[in-house]
């Protein structure tokens, strides 16, 4: 993973479902835990959406925040 991977994860909008439109940095913890529950897609979007899942997981999210802001 490079950090272009990262910032192109944080700033993916949701294609789909309740949330679409919104970037996957901006999704709810609940949700990001269903679908590791479930499984993420075998995709792109999946990847992505797993690696939001441990950034929320582990509290890295404000910091991503604040880098970006910068």
């Amino acid at each position: 993973m490079t950090q272009q991977d990262l910032l192109e994860a944080m700033n993916q909008t949701m294609p789909f479902g309740r949330y679409k439109g919104r970037r996957l940095l901006d999704l709810p913890e609940p949700y990001l835990a269903w679908f590791h529950r479930q499984g993420f897609p075998d995709s792109k979007l999946g990847r992505q959406l797993a690696l939001m899942y441990e950034v929320k997981l582990n509290g890295l999210e404000g910091m991503l925040r604040e880098a970006v802001s910068r």
